[in-house]
């Protein structure tokens, strides 16, 4: 019987990767008065409810989900967060 799962997946560039949209609000914050801000990086965060045997088999679709689509693994890394809701 499949278990429901639910994930948060945080995707972000990889620390090599230039983030012109981080460096656009880094300069926004500063020219607002928020100067202390050493820098900015953008990512994404995306929810996916699944069902699965069991967790093993659901990080292995996650994982493939995010190689595939979610994530681009050239310049992205990501972080998948898993809960088990019965």
């Amino acid at each position: 019987m499949n278990q429901k799962y639910h994930a948060r997946i945080y995707v972000t560039l990889r620390p090599s990767v230039l983030d012109p949209a981080g460096t656009a609000v880094q300069s926004g914050l500063a020219h607002m008065g928020y100067t202390d801000v050493e820098s900015v990086r953008i990512g994404k965060y995306i929810e996916v409810n699944l069902n699965a045997a069991d967790e093993t088999q659901a990080r292995s679709q996650l994982d493939l989900m995010c190689d595939q689509l979610l994530a681009n693994p050239v310049i992205e890394n990501y972080r998948v967060e898993l809960e088990n809701r019965g």
